[in-house]
């Protein structure tokens, strides 16, 4: 029984790094229709950045309170991670975005690699490891064989600014000004932009709302592994896609859902089956769920307009 606890604890503070991934690519895709995969490399480069960053407060600045130093870089990361999706936004996706449907999936792998080869020369291709951030645990009960169940406060930090993040932007997205013109965008982009709606900036937009959240989920990722490498955006880049097709493509809660169960799976299977086949039985999973359930979990199916 402790031992299961212990797993889903472990597996839901992996499922929400993946949930917040998983955000940035329901948005982009709910809108204009693609799948930007380089959202995954953009992650990585945030962790990067968060990296760098955290290193200069602590050891160059002095700030010996790594809970400001942890916001000031979450700051940091969201601001230049965002401007980074502004730019890929504008420079690789938008001249594309008439042209035939491979074209902006072609230009995003580009950017992706791009994006990897630019991390691996300015940065190395060694793993670059971090001090330490928070090591403190909560042991919440001990079981009879001896095995303390423990609840870090670094996961703690993790499943809240997942939590907290996910009811800011449901709002933005249900609620405001932006959150209407982007769900005009995602029905009928030449009918939005009659109305008024300026199309250009409402996506680029959601790009740099993509590129922030991607920079959250690269520092929780760096708090919680406290280590990051040029090559850790493609894996958790095709595993927050799957969250987000799991969870339903256009659904941020689904999305948040998707990475959830996706974390979920891959933390018990590797402790009660093969480590080996953790992403096998990921995979599997989603394409059982998607033959009963097309659109996804929390997804709205299609209406074809006739």
């Amino acid at each position: 029984m402790e031992i299961f606890v212990q797993q889903l604890i472990n597996g839901l503070t992996l499922g929400s790094i993946y949930g917040l991934i998983a955000i940035g690519y329901t948005m982009v895709f709910g809108i204009i229709g693609m799948v930007n995969f380089a959202h995954g490399d953009v992650f990585m480069l945030s962790a990067f950045i968060a990296l760098i960053f955290f290193l200069i407060l602590t050891t160059w600045l002095g700030i010996s309170s790594v809970v400001l130093a942890l916001f000031f870089v979450l700051i940091i990361a969201m601001v230049l991670t965002s401007l980074w999706g502004w730019a890929i936004e504008r420079i690789a996706y938008r001249p594309l975005r008439g042209s035939f449907r491979l074209a902006p999936l072609i230009s995003a792998i580009g950017v992706s690699i791009f994006l990897s080869n630019f991390v691996q020369v300015a940065q190395g291709a060694r793993n670059k490891p971090t001090p330490p951030m928070v090591g403190d645990v909560i042991v919440l009960f001990q079981g009879a064989s001896g095995y303390n169940v423990a609840l870090s406060y670094k996961q703690i930090i993790i499943m809240v600014v997942t939590a907290v993040l996910l009811t800011i932007f449901w709002y933005v997205v249900q609620k405001t000004s932006l959150g209407r013109a982007q769900r005009a965008c995602e029905q009928d982009r030449k009918m939005a932009a009659l109305l008024g709606i300026n199309v250009d900036r409402t996506i680029s937009l959601t790009f740099v709302i993509g590129a922030s959240l991607a920079a959250v989920a690269g520092t929780m990722y760096l708090l919680y592994y406290g280590v990051v490498s040029f090559n850790d955006g493609f894996v958790p880049g095709v595993k927050a896609f799957t969250a987000a097709v799991l969870g339903g493509i256009g659904s941020l809660p689904g999305a948040v859902l998707g990475g959830l169960i996706i974390g979920l799976i891959e933390t018990f299977w590797s402790a009660y089956f093969s480590i080996e086949y953790k992403d096998v039985a990921a995979f599997s999973i989603l394409a059982i769920v998607l033959i009963f359930m097309p659109s996804g979990i929390l997804g709205r199916p299609e209406v074809e307009k006739v």
